[in-house]
């Protein structure tokens, strides 16, 4: 099963509620959580900066390291195992141990610099203990992933991803556009990332346009 698309939904999903719900940014972390990685069980209460109880934060780690090890895995070939380091540090990421997870992936990073797969993990895991903010490291690592291989969308597909978090959604479209446009045609990932790069901007022609009584005015 593929978890790109459902991450690809819950990303826009966010992205609508930011821009046309107007969610404050109190309420982005768990707006986030519960919508970008498909978090099942788990209901927005309307109390953004009440803390989850201990039970329902491990369920929801685990939910959201699972499905964003899937997904970037889905960037690689998936018959060929990643380098040992980085499939201890998805054993981490999978239980939302994101500390953990980023300290295996430099480790990989060590043995081999040229690892875009490892730096790409590793820019995940420093998002993710962050609480879904963009640190300096965690860009970097992005950076770094994009110069090893430009024609692979991973490193533009999960920075466009943390920056949409952050409400910027003219950035995320600006990276999944330059992914497609450099993918090869052949990318198995190329035409699933173009049918959300379209979404993401169709969202956000609507929410620019103006609203039906004006519309009318101006007629």
């Amino acid at each position: 099963m593929s978890w790109l698309p459902v991450i690809a939904l819950a990303a826009i999903a966010f992205a609508a509620a930011v821009v046309l719900l107007r969610v404050g940014r109190k309420g982005w972390s768990l707006l986030g959580a519960t919508l970008l990685f498909g978090l099942t069980g788990y209901a927005l209460q309307g109390s953004p900066d009440q803390p989850s109880s201990p039970g329902k934060a491990q369920v929801e780690q685990a939910a959201s390291g699972e499905l964003l090890v899937e997904a970037r895995r889905e960037f690689f070939d998936t018959s060929q195992f990643p380098a040992r380091w980085v499939v201890t540090g998805d054993s981490y990421l999978r239980r939302g141990s994101y500390a953990e997870a980023a300290n295996f992936y430099r480790n990989a990073i060590e043995e081999n610099p040229a690892d875009g797969e490892a730096w790409i993990g590793l820019g995940i895991a420093l998002v993710e203990h962050a609480e879904g903010n963009l640190t300096p490291a965690a860009l970097t690592a992005f950076q770094r992933a994009q110069m090893l291989d430009e024609k692979n969308g991973g490193a533009r597909y999960f920075l466009g991803l943390a920056w949409l978090r952050a409400g910027q959604a003219e950035r995320t479209r600006e990276l999944w556009r330059e992914a497609v446009i450099e993918a090869p045609e052949d990318a198995p990932w190329r035409n699933s990332l173009a049918l959300r790069a379209m979404r993401l901007e169709q969202m956000m022609d609507a929410a620019s346009a103006p609203p039906p009584a004006e519309q009318g005015q101006g007629q």
